[in-house]
């Protein structure tokens, strides 16, 4: 067989059933095997490369499979980069598969030539260019381990033409099938450790844990649910953790850091003793600057990927492990040691939300135009079913969510980009959650900066007839970058304001079933209306800059 129909058996075999991507010259023979072979993969077109990636990268993080995109050479190759980069930083396993000029004609300046290899080397966990066809099945295999095992994360394989024409050996089709899900082959805790990251916790006068999103991909919920119920233990998280435990559990904290935590929650951090951070690196916005937790509390670190440990924080116990295995030690040793003395975490929490909550609905209940973000929040909440999935780009969504919409389930609900934060991601990190979870609803949230990174990608919703609903926050700025102007620069508003768009009319021209909604009191009836509709829908919301708005980042308040 060809290179081309090897790798589609390849894919096969490894059970993938979705690749998110965009044609192109170098990609002819791959395509052609797609087209001639039976194999059970839906191919969905995009409009550009980066969406590809983004698809995929919303899939995996539902489904729990690795997701596959691909693109072609030359401007393809780095157009795909964005959203390769964020799933990676992300620990989210996705394949990024290129085309590339022949193998024949490298050097000899032939069109879309680029090194491949050393583009994505700094950006992926494993590289490499399948320059031989024989190889090509052992290198397929060797990425989807790289993928799924250890710390997961994105590979990439570049794939010369020549390499698609070429023969290999039929023989050499198998998969290891536990790479077919991640995490794999999971590292488990040291006893030891355990043992003593235990002795401090029972011990220990005011501990928290701050959940990062290594306990949402390896699906550690039971497990934290014991290990801070043992201890009545705050539990809170960053904006990737959220998901880890509902909100409404009466130890959680909700979130904590500069976007979207509040002083109430903030104060639990820094009146604690010990600090277990669990599949958290411990960064910037979670620690706000690496103010809170102050220096001196001990820390007990749980990562499965060594170099994060103490990279932030002295560490009195390092746990390398998998998160739900890490906690089902933790949650066994506790058991073991009787009654055990309480850390008072449920009045801890308590408190904290009455604080959050009664802020929150001194402004979700505001009836003035243009409409406040936190109303926005509350609309969402009363009209929403609890197992939707809601996918939120950076800028004017992630705060709100991250402070206020409160999760009743654990679990994966919530999906942001918050390794680079790239805007438009949203819309496409949707549609591969919708492919990856079709029975539920999926919401994607933008601002308008965004909206103008991904409308194209309305035209692939429509033509798979995608139920998704887009909500778009409309006030003509880049309101990050505007309210770090007002609260940082002395209100100098430079270059970040843009003429309005009528969004509603933008989507309706692509087929979306849009509204725009400038009134506080339109916005659950039509919310309701978008989310009953059977194809692609749009509420376009006239809103308040985020430079105006009360929103919940430390550094604006400040």
């Amino acid at each position: 067989m060809s290179g081309a129909e090897a790798l589609v058996r390849m894919l096969e075999a490894h059970g993938v059933t979705h690749i998110f991507g965009l044609c192109g010259d170098t990609t002819l023979p791959f395509y052609d095997a797609m087209a001639r072979l039976d194999h059970g993969i839906s191919h969905i077109l995009t409009r550009d490369e980066r969406h590809a990636a983004y698809m995929a990268d919303g899939y995996a993080r539902v489904t729990g499979k690795p997701g596959v995109c691909e693109g072609p050479s030359g401007g393809g190759a780095t157009y795909i980069l964005p959203g390769v980069i964020e799933a990676s930083e992300s620990s989210i396993p996705i394949l990024a598969i290129t085309s590339d000029v022949a193998t024949t004609s490298r050097g000899k300046y032939p069109l879309t030539e680029l090194d491949q290899v050393a583009l994505f080397e700094p950006l992926t966990k494993w590289n490499a260019s399948l320059d031989d066809a024989a190889s090509l099945p052992a290198m397929l295999r060797k990425a989807f381990r790289a993928m799924t095992t250890g710390r997961p994360g994105a590979v990439h394989l570049a794939l010369p033409y020549d390499t698609q024409k070429n023969p290999t050996d039929g023989d050499e089709i198998w998969a290891d099938r536990r790479h077919r899900t991640f995490p794999v082959e999971r590292a488990a805790a040291d006893p030891e450790a355990v043992t003593q990251a235990v002795d401090i916790l029972v011990k220990a006068k005011s501990a928290v844990a701050i959940c990062g999103g290594g306990p949402v991909i390896s699906g550690a919920f039971d497990a934290l649910q014991q290990v801070v119920e043992a201890l009545d233990m705050p539990v809170a998280t960053t904006v990737s953790g959220q998901g880890t435990i509902a909100e409404t559990h009466p130890l959680a904290l909700g979130v904590v850091g500069s976007n979207g935590g509040i002083p109430a929650t903030r104060a639990v951090i820094d009146e604690a003793d010990v600090i277990l951070f669990i599949g958290c690196r411990a960064g910037s916005v979670t620690t706000e600057r690496w103010r809170s937790p102050p220096r001196g509390r001990t820390i007990i670190h749980i990562d499965s990927d060594p170099m994060v440990i103490g990279a932030n924080y002295k560490t009195e116990v390092a746990i390398c492990a998998d998160a739900r295995l890490a906690l089902e030690a933790l949650a066994a040793e506790l058991a073991g040691r009787g009654a055990l003395p309480s850390q008072n975490g449920t009045a801890k929490a308590r408190t904290a939300w009455d604080v959050k909550l009664g802020d929150f609905n001194k402004l979700s209940g505001n009836e003035d135009t243009p409409i406040r973000p936190a109303r926005v929040m509350a609309a969402l909440m009363n009209t929403l079913n609890d197992d939707a999935t809601i996918v939120a780009d950076p800028g004017t969504p992630c705060p709100y969510f991250s402070a206020y919409y409160r999760w009743p389930r654990a679990g994966r609900h919530f999906i942001t980009n918050r390794a680079h934060g790239a805007l438009g991601w949203s819309l496409g990190a949707a549609m591969g959650a919708h492919v990856g979870r079709p029975e539920v609803k999926t919401i994607s949230v933008m601002g308008d900066g965004s909206f103008g990174f991904c409308c194209g990608e309305f035209e692939t919703m429509v033509r798979h007839n995608m139920p998704i609903t887009a909500i778009v926050f409309s006030n003509a700025s880049f309101g990050w970058i505007k309210a770090g102007q007002n609260s940082g620069f002395d209100k100098r508003f430079y270059n970040v304001d843009f003429n309005r768009t009528d969004h509603a009319a933008v989507a309706s021209a692509f087929g979306v079933k849009s509204w725009t909604v400038s009134e506080p009191a339109d916005l659950e009836p039509v919310l309701a209306k978008a989310f009953a509709h059977d194809g692609p829908t749009l509420v376009d919301i006239i809103s308040q800059p985020l430079h105006e708005a009360a929103a919940p980042v430390s550094e604006w308040v400040a």
